[in-house]
């Protein structure tokens, strides 16, 4: 492994959050105002995903007041980004969601995921 490999790899996150697509997360992140820090949040859809190692990001939509969209992008491994907690998954079919900006109320809504639960086989008991 070469010097630049080695320390982008230091660089990467531990647990990255597995998310896809439609996924509706909220991330925060540390912003900085002056001499202070804060941690602010912003909730919406993921709208893409890019990978690419330490240059991995994501591009989250959310409708603001007044029916106007605001996107930001996102560095996956960025000091910056605090946590990301994935707060519903939706099923799609495209990996790049870009036709969600021309979509307004309900045409924009996307069909939820189901995860499949596994239940444990209940044990007997035996009677004595």
């Amino acid at each position: 492994m070469n010097l630049v490999q080695s320390i982008q790899s230091q660089q990467l996150k531990d647990k990255a959050p597995e998310m896809n697509p439609g996924d509706t997360v909220r991330v925060h992140s540390r912003i900085v105002e002056g001499d202070r820090e804060r941690v602010q949040v912003f909730q919406g859809t993921v709208i893409r995903l890019r990978g690419g190692s330490t240059n991995a990001n994501f591009t989250v939509r959310r409708v603001a007041s007044d029916g106007i969209g605001v996107e930001r992008t996102f560095l996956l491994h960025s000091p910056r980004v605090e946590k990301v907690e994935v707060i519903r998954r939706a099923h799609t079919r495209r990996a790049q969601l870009y036709y969600l900006r021309g979509r307004t109320g309900k045409a924009a809504r996307l069909k939820e995921r189901r995860e499949e639960q596994v239940q444990a086989p209940a044990t007997p008991v035996a009677k004595e």
